[in-house]
């Protein structure tokens, strides 16, 4: 006879709290309708549509074919390291420690998450700004801190205004998130704003978290970063990457820099939750460093011409659009169609077979827009805006 057990208890009561109470990611929800519909011009997806520069994929393919599939360093290859360095050096004029004050991460996404591990306690607060990009509150919100939120309006070109930041911290700021380029919108932060809040942040004693994956797509002739500052060094943890600027999405490559005093807790934290970015990955990234600025400049000279015609026509169809200074999105407001972005989007998809983003997905803020990335061809953005415009049409006349 076989012992029967009743168990009344209720499994689905064990999962997290915190993990349940958060909502799935408003992108992905939105193209798993956008992957049934055939046909679709899709301006959702935020990767760069070139292919990996051959040199990188085949550098790739020979760390393969030597054997070079093993672990590497929990910090990631020394080589890789030292390059790391010197383009950060190059580009911002602070210098770091390859031996010491860098780890190679999977992505800029990992290395924001086991950055925020290294400072938040719960019921430390950070400040971020919206719209933004969509992992940033749940990020905070899975250690137990609290996301403080400063909205950004098209009316100031999405522009961050330092005085709020000020106002916005308590006992329990932690940290200040910032990015720039800005995923959604394109915008960046000048220099008078970086440099006062890196004052605020001094004087108040706060971290700030510079997501610069975007840098090498900005299109304003000066580049300043915020770890420049004088004294932000120290309490600066600077993220970067190759996803964006080497096209190097699928092979999930970043880099977190900062002083060794952060990076020391980083690194224990990478050691337990991921041991080190894939091999692979980090030789092909080798190659993308030392001979693929020409393919950078290549893309972004692209990504520059697409800026262009996209602003230009969402501005001749009626809907008002910023005029992004970098990264390859525009946020253009669809107020003037009178429907709430989700629905405009969904009619979008639906009557035209054009794929974007609801603003929402970026936080409140981001209603009333709609995300459209450029990095597709000019041949699909053209006949993607003549669709846009031909619905706009017919609901605004």
């Amino acid at each position: 006879m076989k012992l029967s057990i009743v168990n009344t208890n209720d499994p689905e009561s064990l999962v997290s709290a915190v993990g349940a109470a958060i909502p799935p990611s408003g992108i992905r929800e939105f193209f798993d309708i956008v992957y049934s519909t055939p046909d679709c011009i899709s301006l959702g997806v935020g990767e760069p549509d070139f292919i990996t520069p051959w040199r990188v994929c085949e550098t790739g393919i020979f760390a393969i074919r030597d054997g070079c599939t093993h672990y590497t360093s929990n910090r990631g290859l020394l080589e890789l390291r030292e390059l790391i360095a010197a383009r950060i050096e190059k580009e911002t004029g602070v210098g770091y420690d390859p031996e010491t004050e860098i780890i190679v991460t999977m992505g800029v996404s990992q290395g924001l998450d086991i950055a925020l591990r290294s400072i938040v306690n719960p019921g430390d607060e950070v400040i971020m700004f919206e719209p933004c990009y969509v992992s940033y509150m749940a990020n905070v919100q899975l250690l137990h801190g609290v996301p403080v939120v400063l909205p950004t309006r098209l009316e100031d070109g999405f522009a961050i205004d330092a005085a709020r930041v000020e106002q916005a911290i308590t006992p329990k700021t932690k940290a200040v998130l910032l990015n720039y380029p800005r995923n959604p919108t394109g915008s960046t932060i000048d220099r008078p704003t970086l440099e006062r809040i890196a004052r605020i942040a001094a004087e108040r004693n706060i971290i700030v978290l510079a997501d610069e994956i975007y840098s090498a797509i900005d299109y304003l002739d000066e580049r300043f970063s915020i770890n420049s500052v004088r004294g932000m060094r120290e309490r600066t943890i600077y993220l970067n990457g190759f996803s964006k600027s080497h096209a190097m999405t699928g092979w999930r490559l970043g880099y977190v820099a900062g002083p060794k005093y952060l990076i020391d807790v980083i690194l224990k934290i990478h050691q337990y939750t991921a041991l080190c970015a894939p091999s692979i990955a980090q030789y092909a990234a080798i190659e993308g460093l030392k001979k693929g600025d020409g393919d950078v400049k290549r893309m972004r000279a692209e990504y520059l011409k697409r800026r262009n015609f996209i602003v230009s026509r969402f501005r001749e169809i009626g809907l008002p659009c910023h005029n992004p200074e970098g990264a390859f999105y525009v946020f253009p407001s669809v107020k003037p169609a009178g429907l709430s972005s989700r629905d405009f989007a969904l009619g979008l998809l639906k009557a035209e077979k054009v794929a974007v983003v609801p603003g929402e997905a970026f936080g409140p803020s981001g209603a009333g827009h709609i995300r459209c990335a450029y990095a597709t061809s000019m041949e699909n953005l053209t006949e993607a805006m003549k669709r846009i415009e031909r619905y706009c049409t017919g609901l605004m006349k």
